[in-house]
């Protein structure tokens, strides 16, 4: 595979590709972790089945994946030249004549298929994925999932029924000790226990379901007369289910409209200025978290040499340091922008120029001024708080101890020189 590719490409794009593809499955690992814990949490509050939640992590994939392309993207790049770099590879490639630009044709090639993956998720599958993870959350906060039947709590279906049940079996099919309270037009008020029911969907009624009891006893309380009490060996109590209203129409959201909805929305005369302006604001967001993916390479190559004869990784640090604050920015910009106090141009096209800038400078300093460091002076600073740690945290041993000073070299230094 890849034969095509020279050998100093393809031995670039081995060390690229699986550092890259490494980073990228962490992240969207940790991130989807993170989101899982709070959305087990949330299910389990709303008596939602299980299998929800694992349909609304995959909802938000889209979205975690255009967050972990750039980040896996960099730091692949980045590890694989300072793994030149400390080898002393990188010195021998630049020795026989191959220039950073000419080592950087195969990772610009792996950018642009990732960007041309992002670009996708960014502007059609994030906001189409979205918009039906919050359709799943709705229809679990309004019961429309098929919210279960808490064991040993009293559960409300219409005001007017009250279930309660002390054991459930086969997922929730079976439930054990029912009792179950029913009131109707009538005034009249049944008590119902039974030994075990389940519920039953009809055909003919999908707003009415069949609560089927087995063995039990109903207690009949019109509120005048006797109470009357009725044994049965099976018993089918329908229970109208409580309406639910229809989920809103995708777009309540400027993040939920895909590339040409947002670009007829943004520049329409007949649209209002808060939704034109919060369009615009989507946009650019959008085209700067993409575009900036370009100048990942440089940002990488950048911050991957370290000074000679030194294995730092402070630059791996300050790489996921400026891209993650770089993506913050955007947001804020993209919030002022969509309240229409600046313009998007400034917003987020400003902050973009100057990264830009700055990256443009960092890659000159290493690939055209010899012996050029954008971040030397931070690896010093970082040198000496390392050493001062050092001996800050350094402790003897118990038991060690300080070996005496030999006398021989005392005299000898104590010695005046002869003259």
């Amino acid at each position: 595979m890849f034969n095509f590719l020279p050998s100093v490409d393809r031995y670039i794009f081995r060390l690229v590709i699986f550092p890259m593809l490494g980073v990228f499955a962490l992240a969207a690992s940790l991130l989807t972790l993170d989101k899982m814990l709070r959305l087990f949490d949330f299910v389990a509050v709303e008596g939602g089945p299980i299998g929800v939640v694992f349909k609304m992590l995959g909802a938000l994939v889209p979205e975690y994946a255009s967050l972990a392309i750039p980040l896996g993207l960099l730091l692949g790049i980045l590890l694989a030249f300072r793994k030149l770099a400390t080898s002393s590879e990188l010195d021998v490639m630049r020795a026989v004549g191959l220039s950073y630009g000419r080592l950087l044709r195969v990772p610009y090639a792996i950018t642009l298929v990732m960007l041309a993956i992002n670009v996708a998720l960014v502007f059609y599958v994030q906001p189409l994925s979205r918009y039906y993870y919050e359709q799943m959350e709705y229809d679990l906060r309004s019961g429309a999932l098929g919210a279960s039947i808490k064991v040993g709590e009293f559960t409300t279906l219409q005001d007017r029924v009250a279930i309660r049940v002390e054991r459930s079996e086969d997922d929730g099919r079976r439930l054990i000790g029912v009792f179950a309270r029913l009131s109707n037009p009538k005034g009249e008020v049944l008590s119902i226990s039974a030994r075990e029911g389940g519920f039953l969907a009809t055909s003919d009624s999908p707003d009415t379901i069949i609560f089927r009891l087995i063995d039990g006893t109903i207690v009949q309380d019109n509120g005048s007369n006797e109470p009357r009490v009725l044994s049965f060996s099976r018993h089918d109590l329908p229970i109208d289910l409580p309406a639910i209203e229809q989920f809103r129409d995708r777009g309540d959201a400027e993040r939920e409209y895909i590339l040409p909805e947002l670009l007829r929305i943004g520049w329409s005369d007949t649209e209002p200025e808060a939704k034109r302006d919060a369009s615009q604001a989507s946009f650019n967001f959008r085209m700067v978290e993409v575009v900036m993916m370009l100048l990942m390479p440089l940002l990488a190559v950048s911050l991957a040499i370290p000074p000679k004869r030194s294995t730092s990784a402070l630059g791996v640090f300050v790489s996921i340091i400026m891209v993650v604050s770089y993506h913050k920015i955007n947001q804020y910009g993209e919030d002022v922008a969509a309240l229409g106090r600046v313009d998007p141009i400034i917003a987020l096209w400003g902050p973009f120029f100057l990264f830009a800038a700055l990256i443009v400078w960092m890659y000159y300093r290493v690939a055209f001024v010899p012996g050029g460091q954008p971040i030397g002076a931070l690896e010093t600073a970082f040198g000496k708080l390392t050493k001062k740690l050092q001996k800050l945290f350094k402790r003897k041993r118990p038991g060690e101890v300080e070996p005496a000073p030999d006398p021989h070299t005392s005299q000898a230094a104590n010695a005046a020189p002869a003259e």
